[in-house]
């Protein structure tokens, strides 16, 4: 009798217990990015302001290129465009994307799963652009087969990036060393954008080597270092006003 009622109890304990997450493992492209990006995204995109469209020529001009310029200027949202142009119409193997593991302001303390699950928080912008220009099942392929590689920037040391198109966005969070060890990657066939804006780095001040790096490479005939400027701002009018008195 005593065994049955603690089989009893058992069984309806466990129909109690529910799992936080249906599926095995977690996925930054689940559900809900799947379910809303793939009824329609952007196939075709074109400049909204003189500055972008400097911008779009650049990347297509140079092997390297940088874009500096305040927040909402498309920095990032462009850059993935390219990378996806350049991936469909073959001419790059891969796109390597690659972002400061920095925080905002605010520690997110200790962060569970593998790598691209730890780096999912900080990419998720880079995330949005490609859903936006691919489809969420589309770009989650992609990461699975190694066509996307998601990696911080830490992990560029040593390697030599051929055949691809490299993205580094928020590079003011990234110090001179950092920066200078990423530029020296690029490899043959391949394509470099680094995005920043120098006004908002999470670094200590006097850290950040993005401006540093733009003025020096700035000078080079085979880079080109585009600036953007708060009339370049595609978001929100107040934006533009805000960060003119911020």
């Amino acid at each position: 009798m005593a065994k049955k009622s603690r089989r009893n109890r058992q069984s309806r304990e466990e129909q109690n217990v529910h799992t936080m997450f249906e599926k095995e493992k977690w996925h930054p492209l689940d559900t809900e990015i799947d379910q809303r990006r793939d009824k329609k995204y952007v196939k075709n995109v074109t400049p909204r302001s003189e500055g972008q469209a400097t911008l779009m020529e650049a990347i297509k001009e140079y092997s390297l290129c940088m874009a500096i310029g305040p927040a909402g200027t498309g920095k990032t949202y462009l850059a993935i465009t390219a990378a996806v142009q350049a991936l469909q119409a073959g001419e790059v193997e891969r796109i390597i994307l690659t972002r400061p593991a920095m925080e905002a302001g605010e520690s997110l303390g200790f962060l569970p799963g593998d790598m691209h699950e730890k780096m999912a928080p900080y990419l998720r912008p880079l995330y949005d652009s490609l859903g936006d220009r691919m489809g969420g099942k589309a770009v989650r392929k992609l990461i699975e087969d190694g066509t996307i590689e998601i990696a911080p920037v830490g992990f560029m040391r040593g390697r030599t990036l051929n055949n691809a198109f490299v993205v580094i966005d928020e590079a003011q969070n990234c110090t001179y060393a950092q920066i200078k060890m990423i530029v020296s990657r690029l490899g043959w066939n391949s394509t470099m954008v680094i995005t920043g804006d120098p006004d908002q780095s999470d670094l200590l001040d006097g850290m950040s080597g993005l401006a540093d790096i733009a003025k020096r490479l700035g000078a080079l005939s085979g880079i080109g270092v585009v600036q953007l400027t708060p009339q370049d701002i595609v978001r929100h009018p107040l934006v533009s006003e805000m960060l003119g008195v911020l």
